[in-house]
């Protein structure tokens, strides 16, 4: 995209999200649902379309322009982002990389504009972290694989027109090896919804279980249309969705710098705003650097990616630094609210529970540790 007609894009989009998406946050706080007309406005922006390429209808936006409109939309309540984030995200991508041209023109136009909304079904009950060892059935049955199993905290699950399920094809293939990557409509007979997920925050936000009993799905769903290379796929697209997440919680950093800063410059005690002393003003400034630290390796490592240079490794410092960063942003932000930064009224408390997730999806903290590490004992030669 041309910079005129992305940066008008960007500045589309901080507009929505300062007039339609902030005054709405309690709203969606109190109704535990983001508004139907907010979701119309979104795909009136093409926001679903982030990541899909133009050909499929998309926007067609490389890495680092996808993390300047996360930035933006990081700076409102998470849940809006989380309506259109497994769409643009792993929802969509597996087909975008490694899709048959069938399936690319079957599903991504409608996932670019909206009219269906994609999800990811990798977690199960006891599979999280370690990803290999999914539990469900996919059984071949002539031209068609039965499914069976369940799937755990699944984003958008009754929202979704279509998901990404990934299952255990391969019986005689141990681990990564014998999973498939499968394309499930909604809808399909077998396939049914377990009651909606009370959470910590991030109110708005819809997952749920997703049960497979004997769901039948077409031979031609598996993505690529070859089985066993469904852990692949999934892999493929972390990078980009770390990436993504980093930009998320950068922008949430920055909308909690303004709430400090706005705080500290009403809110007296002892005669005096309070940003006027000195260990409130440390506060503010460790928050401004941990934003500024996060902005700086966001911009980095998205324009690195799109170079098509190796960059997993440092993805997962990124993502690893940025997300606990913005928990430290957070956690500064209720202690200068003091006891109002505890209170519901207030948007320090909320968005202080919001931001704990984003330690964990996408890849806990402990396991970009674990990248990070990897990769560097690699490259001083000791075999991991």
């Amino acid at each position: 995209m041309d910079q005129e007609t992305f940066s008008a894009l960007r500045d589309t989009v901080r507009r929505f999200v300062a007039e339609r998406l902030v005054p709405n946050e309690d709203r969606l706080e109190t109704d535990d649902a983001v508004p139907d007309e907010i979701i119309a406005e979104m795909r009136e922006l093409g926001l679903f379309g982030l990541s899909i390429p133009e050909e499929y209808g998309g926007l067609g936006l490389s890495m680092s322009e996808e993390a300047e409109v996360i930035y933006e939309l990081g700076r409102t309540a998470l849940a809006y982002r989380s309506v259109i984030g497994t769409t643009v995200g792993i929802g969509s991508q597996g087909i975008v990389i490694d899709g048959t041209e069938v399936q690319k023109r079957t599903w991504l136009p409608q996932l670019a504009s909206g009219e269906k909304m994609a999800s990811f079904a990798l977690t199960e009950p006891g599979a999280g972290s370690d990803a290999a060892s999914i539990k469900t059935k996919a059984t071949k049955d002539g031209d068609v694989y039965r499914l069976n199993g369940t799937k755990r905290y699944i984003t958008n699950a009754p929202r979704a027109g279509m998901f990404t399920v990934m299952a255990r094809s391969e019986p005689d293939v141990p681990g990564a090896g014998g999973i498939s990557a499968f394309i499930v409509p909604a809808g399909t007979k077998g396939m049914s919804f377990g009651k909606p997920d009370k959470k910590m925050g991030q109110k708005g936000t819809i997952t749920c279980d997703v049960i497979f009993e004997d769901a039948v799905v077409p031979a031609e769903n598996i993505i690529g249309g070859v089985p066993g290379r469904g852990f692949k796929t999934a892999m493929k697209v972390l990078d980009r969705g770390r990436i993504h997440l980093s930009a998320l919680a950068t922008g949430m950093s920055q909308r909690l710098l303004e709430e400090q800063l706005r705080y500290a410059t009403e809110r007296e005690q002892f005669g005096q705003k309070i940003g006027e002393f000195q260990l409130v003003q440390a506060l503010i400034a460790d928050s401004r650097v941990d934003g500024y630290a996060s902005k700086t390796m966001v911009a980095d490592v998205a324009r690195r990616f799109d170079a098509g240079e190796p960059v997993s490794a440092d993805v997962a410092c990124t993502k690893y630094f940025t997300s606990e960063a913005v928990g430290r942003v957070a956690d500064r932000t209720v202690q200068i609210f003091g006891g109002a930064g505890y209170m519901a009224e207030y948007k320090a408390e909320r968005f202080y529970r919001d931001v704990r997730l984003l330690r964990i999806y996408e890849g806990t903290s402990q396991i970009q540790q674990l990248i990070i590490a990897k990769a560097l004992l690699r490259g001083a030669g000791l075999r991991l």
